[in-house]
């Protein structure tokens, strides 16, 4: 006997096919999920402006740092959540492995995103916080603990709630 067809019917499949979604992805990110050996506060680190960047400023709030690359198309759809998501949250962004400052400039200015970025140029702060995949999000809350990790593409919302459930 053929299945009718209806709004309800087509609600229950798109809702069920979500859900598996969603928990397919969570155990993808468990699964590679960084374990996180540095601390990001004792770093001083230099935009690609040349500006000086003490992380020690950011130990008392939520810090978000997202590691990416230019070269990630993941990243790439990525961006515009992280620029959202920084005009109301500390964002500290690692580009890892992309190029000169210059070039990194260059794709910020082509995308008009305006979040604080480091040159990881040979990958070194990446591997010192054992970040293997792009883009990794890292969330801080502000006593400097390590809340939550999360690799592949994240949505604005959901890494607004984890900020929230951070604190």
């Amino acid at each position: 006997m053929k299945k009718k067809w209806t709004i309800k019917n087509i609600a229950k499949e798109v809702v069920s096919t979500l859900l598996l979604l969603f928990v397919i992805s969570m155990v993808i990110n468990y699964v590679r999920k960084p374990e996180v050996n540095g601390d990001i506060y004792r770093l001083k680190l230099t935009d690609i402006y040349n500006k000086s960047l003490a992380m020690s400023k950011y130990e008392e709030e939520p810090l978000v740092v997202h590691f990416w690359a230019t070269w990630c198309p993941t990243c790439k759809l990525e961006a515009s959540n992280i620029e959202a998501l920084s005009q109301k949250h500390n964002v500290i962004s690692i580009a890892v492995t992309s190029g000169s400052n210059k070039k990194i400039q260059l794709f910020m200015k082509e995308h008009n995103l305006s979040y604080k970025v480091i040159n990881d140029s040979n990958g070194a702060l990446a591997k010192k916080f054992g970040i293997e995949a792009y883009p990794t999000t890292l969330i801080y809350n502000r006593d400097g603990k390590l809340k939550f990790s999360e690799v592949g593409y994240s949505t604005t919302l959901g890494l607004q709630a984890r900020i929230a459930l951070s604190n």
